[in-house]
């Protein structure tokens, strides 16, 4: 009788294992920035439709508040990173931030996120 073995080898196995751990490692060292990202949108669309975004500095303070709420680390978004400039006779809020992250030995991430927003509710005095 010939009996004829189909699968995979203990080296290829472990071959599998060894590429699904490191992707996992970088699953779990860049997720966390991607959610904390989609907290400040959250944030940020909160702001776009609120009312009282009167001067800049009221306006960061807003978005502070509020991004407080949804776990957003305080060393992450410096208040340099908070711009809101007049496009098309309305006020956008633009968060642009850079956010490096260790990865193995001298190998960082570097991720680059930046989102606008018109703030449709502000009265528009003081940009």
């Amino acid at each position: 009788m010939n009996s004829r073995q189909s699968g995979i080898t203990l080296i290829g196995f472990i071959i599998v294992l060894v590429v699904l751990g490191f992707l996992g490692f970088m699953a779990m060292k860049l997720v966390p920035s991607y959610i904390e990202y989609m907290g400040v949108v959250k944030a940020m669309n909160q702001m776009a439709t609120e009312r009282g975004n009167d001067d800049i500095e009221q306006a960061r303070r807003q978005l502070a508040f509020k991004m407080s709420f949804q776990y957003v680390d305080d060393s992450t978004i410096k208040p340099k990173d908070i711009t809101v400039t007049r496009m098309n006779n309305t006020p956008t809020l633009r968060v642009a931030y850079d956010k490096r992250i260790p990865f193995l030995y001298n190998i960082d991430f570097l991720l680059h996120f930046d989102k606008q927003v018109a703030l449709r509710g502000a009265a528009g005095a003081g940009y």
